[in-house]
């Protein structure tokens, strides 16, 4: 069973992308297998801060997260890196270098087979916290490989120096949105010939307090470390660390090359809300928007969406609007409600990182035929009416529906980038 981000213009549909190898580097799930297992056995991945943040906490608190384990880890010689180099790199240029290696690799690919051809790299990153890091850590931090290793834009640009690639190379930064909109935007290069194969994902790493701090004072984070999507309880997210990268190329190429076809991408769109009452609001009418777009550019109806998966970040402003721009597109019509669920509150929300992550989890979910739960879900928001919307909370691992065979997939940026 393969489909899509079933985000997408039957005015402008164009062909259809397939998803053909799968990396990610989540808490507690290292590999696209044990990601499946984490989320079939319902599991949240959240700890309190490791040591290298120097936030020692016995009591679960804002600064509890999904994070990753020993990310000061690197193979710079196999990268051809020196250990100079690799000290200022970011550990998100790292960590991308790696899973675009792996990715590649799931593809059943030699990443050596992809030198000199014009192959993209689309990277979704907005965190910044090494810069900071470094120069705090380190007296003369400041080297010759420092204004390199420190620039967001060198994430992409990192993974094509490596490998040899020659296709379109960029890091996109539209804040919470920002990987899922670099999936777009390589589809869109696929379809314009502008590469033939496409390494797109996304990166997020805790590497300071004080990023958390940050977080902690817009007011964004829950102040018991859980991820209550949809729920009375929402009171804010957990933050999360880690990535994923999805190779992808045109469906008919892949599968005159014989690729493993995981799913189809259909189509998406990108939007902004222009003006809401502050710069961080979300808006219903401008998620509504790229939604109907997305189905639109997709040729497909939203009767066949079987599942959202949501940005559901657990804040009790954000949810009720993303839920009443669902309704708006889904409920007409629909004999049975939709199935909605949320990731983050497995393993956090990613960020930057935090739409392909939200891509993964239904690609993984169609290539097995079966939705896993989402946690911490027990009443819904009073602001929330899930029978008027059509909407249902997936709290439970049961069969994908036969009768709506497509996925499609939510994020949302607090710049109102859609």
């Amino acid at each position: 069973m393969s489909s899509g981000y079933a985000c997408g213009d039957q005015e402008g549909a164009g062909a259809p992308i397939a998803v053909v190898g799968i990396s990610c580097r989540l808490p507690e799930a290292s590999t696209p297998d044990a990601f499946w297992r984490l989320l079939c056995e319902g599991r949240e991945a959240i700890t309190a801060p490791p040591e290298r943040l120097g936030q020692q906490t016995t009591a679960r608190d804002e600064r509890w997260g999904g994070y990753l384990e020993r990310v000061e880890d690197f193979d710079a010689d196999f990268f051809g890196i020196s250990p100079r180099e690799a000290l200022a790199m970011d550990p998100q240029q790292r960590l991308m270098l790696e899973l675009s290696w792996e990715a590649v690799e799931r593809a059943r690919m030699a990443p050596d087979s992809l030198r000199g051809t014009e192959t993209g790299v689309f990277t979704g990153a907005i965190a910044a916290d090494y810069p900071l890091l470094r120069q705090r850590a380190v007296r003369n931090a400041i080297t010759h490989h420092t204004f390199a290793g420190t620039q967001r834009g060198m994430i992409a640009n990192r993974v094509s120096y490596a490998l040899g690639l020659s296709g379109p190379s960029l890091t996109v930064d539209s804040g919470q949105s920002s990987s899922l909109v670099s999936v777009h935007v390589a589809m869109e290069s696929l379809r314009r010939g502008e590469c033939g194969v496409a390494l797109a994902g996304g990166v997020n790493l805790i590497l300071s307090p004080e990023s958390t701090e940050g977080v902690l004072q817009f007011g964004g984070l829950s102040p018991d470390a859980h991820c209550y999507t949809f729920d009375a309880r929402a009171n804010g997210y957990v933050r999360g660390e880690g990535g994923a990268v999805v190779v992808l190329k045109p469906l008919d190429r892949a599968l005159a090359d014989g690729d493993p076809v995981h799913a189809v991408l259909r189509g998406g769109a990108v939007n902004n809300s222009g003006q809401t009452p502050y710069l961080a609001h979300p808006d219903v009418a401008g998620q509504e928007k790229v939604l109907r777009a997305a189905h639109r550019r997709a040729g497909v109806d939203p009767a066949q969406i079987g599942y959202v998966e949501l940005h559901g970040t657990g804040t009790p402003v954000g949810d009720p609007v993303e839920a009443a721009a669902l309704g708006a597109v889904f409920a007409e019509g629909r004999t049975e409600p939709l199935r909605v669920g949320s990731v983050k509150t497995n393993v956090g929300h990613l960020e930057g990182a935090a739409g392909i992550v939200g891509l993964v989890k239904p690609v993984l979910s169609l290539s097995h035929g079966q939705l896993p739960p989402t946690r911490n879900f027990s009443e819904p928001h009073p602001n929330i009416d899930l029978e008027a919307l059509r909407l249902k909370i997936q709290t439970r691992r049961d069969p994908w529906p036969v009768d709506a065979p497509l996925a499609a997939v939510s994020s949302f940026g607090m710049g109102g980038t859609n």
